[in-house]
């Protein structure tokens, strides 16, 4: 009461009193939430514009001048992306059956083509998958790949695949490599786990992942057939009609029938197979004439190694190819240079494939400058640089002599086969100049190639084993059948 008389007193005379009043109760301080205070309205700043990428790759970094008589692939219409990795690659112009076969190939049409290996025809067919699938991405499901690639040997299925990477590398497009001696369960754990777009396998191995169901060919849109005859004579033929009837009808799939030689038998084949297929022939043995020189020496067996050893040091030859006709002479042959300081590997066919793999990967990067083989390697075998092939036994079949020549002169590229004839081999040579269609130049040995061999090294014997040592004799009384109990004697049992 006498707070409120002070202030109506306070507000109609205007004067201010202080009376001794008991202080007033300090209210308790009320919590606010903590608000965050509102933004000022203002210009909200510019976005700055998107880093530029690195440089994309364009065709105007890939020049090619056009020369007549020669196919650019810029004739091609192919994606950048291939022609990206062509670029990296060197290819500039076709080879003659890349002009010729890929205008159809990139069409979609079937194709039967005569060709040895070394004149591009992987790329032929590797360019017309990559382009097909590129035009019309699909990703494939697990175990049903849109190509199939069947091959003889392993070591070409092998260099197929890493083609392919090559020439696929700016792209998503997976590749499985499936052949026998290697490799079985990490091949199985891929078709498991991973789809993949291309399958190039030996038919062996590929049945047996079949018969698993880890692989489905129904979906196949490409097949490719490669060095048929080859097939043929390892008599894989079955195996293959067999896996050509599990891909799509002919009608609904692009096949490409290659093969070194169009016998009768292959061309049935390839009728059978194919619709209204595309037939191209490139002529090896002119080919093996333009690119490579060719020369034999007429030698004895005896002075044979001789000729062959002076020949690599003579003219310091870096990236050989030796080819012999038995796996006991590829042997025999490797250790004997090795006893004369070269060294060199061995490739045939009783070598693992694990190990063949590495004698490949060595000599490739020069670890090794000399491989011994047998036939196994003349075909499917790419190595660049090989400067000289030497047929240290002349070939029993003809046509071998030309896939073995073909290891060098790639492509284009020069090299030199050197072959020697002994009393026996020399018989070989009328056959194989009937194959060529041309005579081949034939001497005798140089002096250079006649100087009487070093000494070589001494046989190195692995030292016996030392033993153990000698237990001391045991001079107690022997226990009869060494503490083990006897055997009982044996006992006439009476049949029930």
């Amino acid at each position: 009461m006498k707070r409120l008389l002070v202030f109506l007193k306070n507000l109609f005379t205007g004067e201010k009193t202080e009376e001794n009043l008991p202080p007033s109760p300090i209210p308790e301080p009320t919590i606010k939430p903590i608000t965050k205070p509102k933004p000022t309205a203002s210009p909200q700043p510019k976005k700055s514009p998107p880093k530029p990428k690195g440089n994309r790759w364009t065709l105007d970094k890939f020049q090619v001048a056009p020369e007549e008589g020669k196919t650019r692939f810029h004739d091609l219409d192919l994606p950048i992306n291939l022609m990206h990795a062509i670029s990296d690659l060197k290819f500039n112009y076709c080879t003659d059956i890349q002009a010729k076969l890929l205008p159809h190939t990139l069409m979609g049409k079937d194709a039967t083509a005569k060709a040895q290996t070394g004149t591009g025809k992987s790329a032929t067919f590797l360019v017309a998958i990559i382009k097909t699938f590129l035009k019309n991405p699909f990703k494939p499901k697990t175990g049903m790949p849109r190509a199939l690639i069947l091959a003889p040997t392993r070591e070409l299925v092998y260099q197929i695949e890493k083609d392919f990477n090559e020439l696929a590398k700016y792209t998503q497009l997976r590749i499985l490599s499936v052949f026998g001696g290697t490799g079985y369960n990490q091949q199985m754990t891929i078709l498991r786990e991973k789809p993949v777009d291309v399958i190039t396998a030996t038919p062996g191995r590929l049945l047996d992942f079949i018969s698993k169901r880890l692989i489905n060919l129904s979906k196949v849109e490409i097949i490719v057939l490669d060095e048929a005859d080859r097939m043929l004579d390892m008599g894989f033929i079955p195996d293959v009609r067999r896996l050509v009837y599990m891909t799509p009808h002919k009608d609904k799939r692009q096949t490409l029938f290659f093969s070194a030689t169009l016998t009768d038998e292959v061309l049935r084949l390839a009728e059978s197979w194919t619709k209204d297929a595309v037939q191209i022939e490139i002529d090896p043995d002119q080919a093996a004439a333009l690119s490579i020189r060719q020369v034999i020496y007429l030698t004895t067996e005896a002075d044979r190694f001789k000729n062959v050893y002076n020949l690599l040091v003579s003219e310091n030859l870096q990236r050989v190819l030796i080819f012999v006709n038995r796996k006991d002479t590829a042997k025999y042959l490797a250790s004997k240079l090795e006893r004369y300081g070269q060294k060199c590997g061995v490739l045939s066919g009783d070598v693992a494939q694990d190990k063949r793999f590495k004698v490949l990967n060595h000599f490739k990067n020069g670890r090794i400058k000399f491989l011994v083989a047998t036939d196994v390697a003349a075909r499917g075998l790419h190595i660049d640089d090989i400067s000289h092939v030497i047929n240290y036994d002349l070939p029993i079949e003809p046509e071998h002599y030309i896939h073995r020549i073909g290891r060098t002169g790639r492509a284009g590229a020069t090299g030199t086969s050197i072959s020697f004839a002994d009393e026996m081999s020399s018989f070989e040579i009328p056959k194989i100049e009937a194959i060529l269609g041309n005579k081949i130049e034939c001497e005798y040995p140089s002096d250079e190639l006649d100087r009487p061999l070093p000494k070589p090294k001494p046989i190195q014997r692995k030292p016996a084993r030392k033993s153990a040592g000698k237990k001391p004799p045991y001079k107690g009384k022997k226990k009869p059948y060494g503490g083990r109990p006897r055997p009982p004697k044996n006992q006439n049992h009476k049949k029930d």
